[in-house]
């Protein structure tokens, strides 16, 4: 995906297209029958497992032979950080609405921004912190008609809102890793820790991993292929050129994208208010672009290796 003079696809046009691929989460794992961890685990462990012949050659396997006890803890980190959010935000799924669940896990770019600026030192500008409130404004229109009251709701907000700060940390850790790590040699050392999680939550919790019928394969596929290797793994790639609160807020987009993929799909027509919210978030995440882009004159790729191809 790159040469020796860096990208060969703009990282801004990157994570628009990780940002569509992702939205077809939702869509995916509603066709699904399965237990939600049962759906998380086959599509991380396909995922890995689509990765492992690239892994094991070239710079990846000359990384992976290599790599330091730190490093190797912090990207088993990432995973647990990654498979704790799908846990606990498909979970509240159960105890509050999609809508509010939605509004309170998209609003991880706070913490992303506040871990950006205090652990990775990167300095954010006044425009882009104002984007940002309007991005998370939109979030709210979005879900504002849907709030619930009561102690079940709360439950499953106060649940979708540590899903928001789990992958909050899974993205500020990928920013720092990935200064060091291919893109290849990270993102299936984080796909594998997250899988191993997840296996792990799906015996604890005696989630039946088998049978399920062949619909229910080909949503695992299809999650493993999309909103997996084409989404997370793009913002994986992206998240060496780009600074960690760019992928964040880009995010927000899923639910716009979500919404009108279920609307030619299931034929669900969104309300007034979440069209008005959409268009929000899309305002905020380009004037976003676009102050970052400004602050940027080069991808910060200095004291990077070389090589990122897959």
């Amino acid at each position: 995906m790159e040469d020796a003079h860096g990208p060969l696809i703009n990282p801004y046009l990157a994570v628009g297209l990780g940002v569509l691929a992702v939205s077809f989460s939702s869509i995916f794992t509603k066709m699904a029958d399965a237990p939600p961890t049962v759906i998380a685990f086959y599509r991380l462990g396909l995922a890995t497992l689509v990765l492992l012949p690239f892994a094991l050659r070239g710079l990846p396997l000359k990384e992976l032979r290599s790599i330091s006890r730190q490093d190797l803890k912090l990207a088993f980190a990432a995973g647990s950080l990654l498979a704790l959010h799908f846990t606990v935000w498909i979970t509240s799924l159960n105890y509050t609405s999609i809508a509010s669940s939605t509004v309170l896990v998209t609003m991880q770019p706070l913490f992303v921004i506040a871990g950006s600026f205090l652990i990775l030192k990167e300095r954010i500008g006044t425009v882009a912190l104002l984007a940002t409130g309007l991005a998370l404004t939109g979030s709210i229109i979005v879900g504002i008609s849907d709030f619930q009251v009561g102690e079940q709701a709360l439950y499953g907000d106060f649940l979708a809102l540590m899903g928001a700060g789990f992958v909050a940390g899974y993205v500020l850790i990928g920013r720092s890793l990935r200064a060091r790590l291919c893109v290849v040699s990270y993102t299936f050392l984080v796909y594998g820790s997250c899988t191993l999680v997840l296996l792990g939550f799906c015996l604890a919790t005696s989630a039946p991993l088998y049978p399920y019928p062949g619909t229910d394969w080909y949503c695992f596929i299809a999650l493993a292929l999309i909103p997996t290797l084409l989404g997370h793994s793009v913002f994986n790639w992206a998240l060496r050129y780009v600074k960690a609160t760019v992928v964040s807020v880009s995010i927000l987009g899923e639910p716009v994208g979500a919404s009108i993929l279920a609307y030619f799909i299931f034929a669900e027509t969104p309300a007034m208010l979440q069209v008005l919210g959409g268009l929000v978030i899309m305002g905020g995440i380009t004037v976003f672009y676009l102050a970052t882009r400004q602050e940027e004159s080069r991808p910060r790729t200095v004291g990077l290796p070389v090589s990122d191809k897959i």
